[in-house]
């Protein structure tokens, strides 16, 4: 048992155990009925999100409509006035860009879960019982087998299987993240009006589809079950090289590779790591010339780095 497995069950050992009797479903049918909560239940709340010792409280109303469709309401409730809304996972308005950064862990991020695939890569178990938000949950903790992605601690709704709480942790079981309701309301229906953003949410255009494209860049070291999930380019009429942009993701955790011409001139290298998200960028040869590989997204230093340093050319395309 890592370090991180160790920390969680002893932390949790020293917390009084609740009278009831744990639900006898395994870990991965927790994870199974999380993965649809969110389309199965409306809701309303308060929440409060906290990184590198930042804190923000949001309240958030979370429609399923009778088509099946998601509506979602999401504003921040101190500091600037930030606010969106989307459907179906797709933002409709927003009036801050990190206000998305938020939604990512409020919820639809959730039902990406894949179970059967995490279950590979992480230790899935039961920790126990906790309350939250006035409801009782089934603590999940889900244990990275490798050094190359985060832990995290899930704490779910007993009668629903929504997120009440969410942690993420490092190998020493410090805290990175956290997502945590303070109230949360799933019997009361939702208006039309607690849904209707204000002025300031602007609409955003619904973009074309991307085509797809096969990039001439490739990582001959990925992290063990991380597989390219999206690749997109994008043409500068002032730039050598195109923009590309790779998604990698193992079912939770995800990271992102862009490439893009730089100057002739020799830039540093950067390795930076701000609470969970980390940010390695190096420079390299491209098809036309010098080009900045830089890798961002919430994995371990040490992954990103070795992400970074594997990125190259396919074949075809290292000669002009």
């Amino acid at each position: 048992m890592g370090r991180l497995g160790t920390f969680l069950l002893t932390a949790w050992l020293a917390v009084p155990a609740q009278a009831a009797a744990l639900p006898a479903d395994t870990a991965q049918a927790w994870l199974e009925r999380l993965q649809t909560a969110e389309q199965q239940h409306s809701y309303q709340g308060t929440f409060v999100y906290e990184r590198n010792g930042s804190f923000s409280t949001h309240a958030i109303w979370h429609r399923v409509e009778a088509s099946g469709q998601v509506r979602e309401r999401l504003l921040q409730l101190d500091g600037p006035l930030q606010e969106m809304v989307r459907l179906d996972a797709q933002l409709q308005c927003i009036s801050s860009p990190q206000v998305e950064q938020r939604a990512s862990v409020s919820g639809l991020v959730m039902q990406q879960l894949r179970p059967a695939q995490l279950a590979a890569h992480y230790d899935l178990r039961i920790l126990g019982q906790s309350r939250v938000a006035g409801h009782a949950a089934v603590v999940l903790a889900l244990l990275p087998r490798d050094q190359y992605r985060y832990g995290l601690e899930l704490h779910l709704d007993q009668q629903t299987g929504l997120a009440l709480k969410s942690l993420l942790l490092n190998e020493q079981g410090q805290l990175l993240e956290r997502f945590q309701f303070t109230q949360l309301d799933s019997r009361d229906a939702l208006s039309d009006a607690a849904l209707q953003p204000g002025a300031d949410c602007v609409a955003v255009p619904v973009a074309p589809a991307a085509p797809a494209v096969v990039s001439p860049w490739q990582a001959s070291w990925l992290p063990p079950g991380f597989n390219l999930t999206s690749t997109e380019q994008r043409i500068a009429q002032s730039a050598s090289e195109p923009l590309t942009w790779l998604l990698f993701s193992d079912g939770l955790a995800q990271f992102s590779v862009f490439i893009e011409a730089s100057p002739g001139t020799e830039i540093e290298n950067m390795h930076r790591q701000l609470g969970p998200t980390v940010v390695v960028s190096q420079q390299r040869q491209g098809v036309s010339g010098p080009v900045m590989v830089t890798v961002v997204g919430e994995v371990p230093l040490i992954a990103a780095e070795r992400v970074a340093l594997s990125m190259g050319l396919v074949a075809e395309q290292a000669t002009p």
